[in-house]
């Protein structure tokens, strides 16, 4: 089976052709999805989304909506799923947009799906040769997929859920360790100045 076989696949808006360039062409301004609120592992980071002013209405499927799959045209391909959370959001040209009959796929498998590495391999494998390592709708409908049960998908769901957490937690307990080693270091370093004084 092939993603295109189960899904929906376009890309996001050519910016460059909705953009207002002088304030009296403005007609609507939107909270555009950027690479920099994508993770590497695939979650929607960083919650300051940039403002795109347009010189038109846009139409609604550029926008976020609950169950979609993003995935950058670019490496690392990283996929997101998106929550009710981030729903409304414009989506720019260098991602794709992924629609599934989730009466068949769940859309968190699929994101999960395409963060494995053996589908980013087979992205990397397509593109060989290209000095701007991207992908595009095309490759991306033929990559060979796996459909399990759903059950075995909720599983997978719920596994990378918790190592994601367990990631997230692990990540802020060496922050602290940071801060805590560099309070230790200007506490020796007050006490040898004192003496020194």
């Amino acid at each position: 089976m092939q993603l295109g076989d189960i899904a929906q696949i376009q890309t996001g808006l050519v910016l460059s052709r909705k953009k207002a360039e002088m304030p009296y062409e403005a007609k609507a301004t939107y909270s555009l999805l950027s690479l920099k609120n994508i993770s590497e592992d695939g979650f929607i980071e960083n919650d300051s989304f940039e403002a795109f002013i347009s010189h038109d209405k846009l139409d609604d499927h550029y926008f976020t909506a609950e169950g979609d799959v993003l995935m950058r045209l670019s490496q690392p391909y990283t996929a997101v799923y998106i929550d009710k959370d981030h729903t409304g959001l414009l989506i720019p040209s260098y991602f794709a947009i992924i629609k599934v009959d989730q009466e068949k796929v769940l859309p968190q498998y699929l994101a999960w799906y395409l963060n494995t590495s053996n589908v980013k391999k087979e992205l990397e494998r397509s593109q060989a040769g290209s000095r701007i390592p991207s992908t595009n709708q095309h490759v991306i409908r033929n990559l060979p997929f796996e459909r399990l049960p759903t059950s075995k998908q909720k599983a997978l769901i719920e596994l990378n859920q918790l190592r994601q957490k367990e990631k997230l937690l692990y990540r802020k307990l060496m922050e602290e360790k940071e801060l805590y080693y560099q309070a230790i270091v200007q506490q020796i370093m007050k006490q040898g100045e004192r003496k020194n004084g």
